[in-house]
């Protein structure tokens, strides 16, 4: 049985290819595309003109193809001196450009991740934006780009004196969200906040990508109730959440908890066993609440106001003693209930006759009981108290930081309902953020996992943005963004810890940082694979980096298979040191075959 580990991490063309052979099989032959078959399929639609509605910007074709590059000689390098609980957790911090990283997971984590919430640079023209040429130097990139390099990294301010001010960041965030796709589950959701300066084209972004019928909506995230200051005309209160599914048909969605006060105070009757209802009207309202509309909706309610008695009927003559009371509108006319007469019968004890003295007619009221009711549909506009923008100032101060460290990081609260709206309360789910910031994601994920006594794991990205000498993150001692976003998970988990010492949850994370391969691939033989098999009879085929460790190699490796989280437990089952290594490759080869066979079993 042959097992190779591939230098090249993904074979995203084939991928692709092999996606559409799914869906056409026809348009797909011996591996290769036929485009004649593929227009047939599709109806044999002709473009008119060269005119038709799209997207589009300078550079888009290169971002696209960007996409579809793979990362050569390069992987991820774990640090264990940054990690905490690396053996039990199953949290993953990786420090590198996020576009780099997103290829580097792709092929481990494909299709594994639950949710993905992330906060980009908004482009107001002091945003910096990624640099994606990876092959080129500072000097190439800035002849190429037109661009200045900042400090040798790979980002740049993107001014709107540019004359390719949106497409910069339209190039930055295509490629990203491209592989993003490829890394969600079949059910999963991506939430994008972003607010005026680049809502339209992120929207008609997303609709090329995730398709225009899988976007679920877009929030309006009041996160400054009182607006804005320095705006000139109008006082912006609020940023934007897109929200898009991988698969509208396949997501499991959920809602929020009915305690938000507004909902809590409208169960103002308590019945006898003291529990909390309201009473709604069970006519119906609306469209098509006319008797003709539904003509089996409507029938008659008959009340004794001396015994108490009362029961549903479509005898429209009223016995002795009984009040007649039917569905009837505000203009007089006769309309229908939103019950069958069937569902009235059966469900007598929760509905009350009742008086209306406005209107001067009976009713039937329902009893609407708080406890037990179903989850409450997230609207467009989100005004909680929590999602406020000095929500995630005070969060963040209170975890004993200096608010100048980091300003307006995300409120808890904004991701927490996002939570509310994907996980529920389920386990086992992943969640990336790869444009982390300050780790607000990873706070909010401890805090929901314990409050919902749930367990899902995260997976933060971000690039290890440069502190300046005399910046206030740099005088309090953290020399990029990174080890600022570390600190807080640290903080984080301890306080929830020690507020909730018995809580079950992971508050670990393991550490990763972008790095030069271990291995010298173009030494290998068969074009550049490890045929792991035989490399415990002829170790020598494998050449290594100078001061390359075992431990490295393996989670290389790890990169290039299917499903073998980053987070998994390394045992070193031998002794350690540069002269074990061919037994290191020993027990790799083993381990990859033994995992092989329990798939197929």
């Amino acid at each position: 049985m042959e097992n190779k580990v591939p230098q090249q991490i993904n074979d995203i063309v084939g991928d692709n290819v092999k996606k559409l052979a799914q869906v056409f099989p026809s348009a797909v032959k011996d591996g290769e595309v036929d485009f004649e078959a593929l227009k047939e399929e599709l109806g044999q639609f002709q473009e008119v003109g060269s005119e038709k509605y799209e997207l589009t910007w300078a550079g888009k074709k290169n971002a696209k193809k960007i996409a579809q590059e793979d990362v050569f000689g390069r992987t991820l390098k774990f640090i264990p001196e940054d990690s905490k609980n690396a053996d039990t957790t199953e949290n993953l911090y990786i420090e590198g450009d996020n576009l780099e990283v997103l290829k580097l997971l792709r092929q481990n984590y494909y299709g594994a991740v639950k949710m993905i919430y992330i906060d980009p640079p908004y482009n107001t023209g002091k945003d910096f934006v990624y640099n994606d040429s990876f092959e080129m130097s500072g000097e190439e990139s800035d002849l190429a780009e037109g661009n200045t390099d900042l400090l040798g990294e790979r980002f740049t301010v993107n001014s709107k004196s540019g004359n390719r001010y949106h497409a910069n960041w339209l190039n930055m965030m295509y490629p990203r969200l491209l592989i993003a796709k490829d890394l969600l589950t079949d059910d999963g959701v991506i939430f994008i906040s972003i607010d005026e300066n680049e809502i339209m084209n992120v929207k008609h972004l997303c609709n090329e990508i995730f398709g225009e019928t899988n976007m679920l909506g877009i929030i309006a995230n009041v996160n400054n109730p009182k607006g804005r200051s320095d705006d000139k005309y109008i006082a912006t209160a609020h940023e934007y959440i897109l929200v898009y599914a991988k698969s509208e048909s396949m997501i499991c969605w959920y809602g929020f908890e009915p305690t938000d006060e507004k909902i809590v105070k409208r169960y103002n009757k308590i019945d006898d066993e003291g529990k909390k209802y309201r009473e709604i009207d069970l006519r119906k309202t609306g469209e098509n609440d006319l008797r003709e509309d539904r003509p089996n909706l409507f029938y008659y309610f008959y009340y004794n106001e001396k015994t108490g008695d009362y029961y549903p009927s479509r005898d429209g003559k009223a016995p002795d003693g009984y009040i007649q009371i039917k569905p009837q509108r505000e203009d007089g006319r006769e309309g229908n209930w939103r019950w069958g007469l069937d569902t009235a019968k059966d469900n007598l004890p929760s509905l009350i006759p009742k008086f209306m003295p406005t209107r001067k007619v009976w009713g039937i009221m329902e009893k609407d009981y708080l406890e037990g009711r179903s989850l409450v549909k997230p609207t467009s506009a989100w005004t909680f108290k929590d999602v406020n923008s000095e929500r995630g100032s005070e969060e963040f101060v209170s975890l004993g930081f200096d608010k100048r460290v980091f300003p307006k990081p995300k409120p808890i609260g904004t991701l927490y309902h996002c939570f509310d709206l994907v996980l529920g309360k389920r386990s086992n789910a992943v969640v990336l953020d790869f444009f982390s910031g300050s780790a607000t994601l990873t706070n909010a994920l401890m805090k929901y996992n314990q409050e919902k006594e749930c367990n899902n794991s995260f997976i933060l990205i971000q690039v290890a943005e440069k502190c300046g000498g005399d910046s206030e993150p740099y005088k309090a001692g953290f020399e990029n963004i990174c080890e600022i976003g570390k600190e807080r998970i640290r903080r984080a988990g301890d306080n929830i810890m020690s507020k909730h010492p018995d809580a079950d949850i992971d508050i670990g994370f393991k550490v990763f940082r972008t790095a030069d391969t271990n291995i010298r691939w173009n030494s290998l033989m068969d074009l550049g694979q490890i045929d792991v098999n035989r490399l415990e009879f002829t170790p020598d085929l494998v050449d290594f980096m100078p001061d390359a460790k075992d431990v490295d190699i393996v989670y290389e490796l790890m990169l290039r298979q299917k499903d073998v989280p980053l987070s998994s437990r390394i045992e070193q089952a031998f002794g350690g040191g540069g002269g074990t290594r061919v037994l290191t490759f020993m027990r790799i080869a083993t381990w990859f075959v033994l995992r092989q066979k329990s798939q197929v079993n």
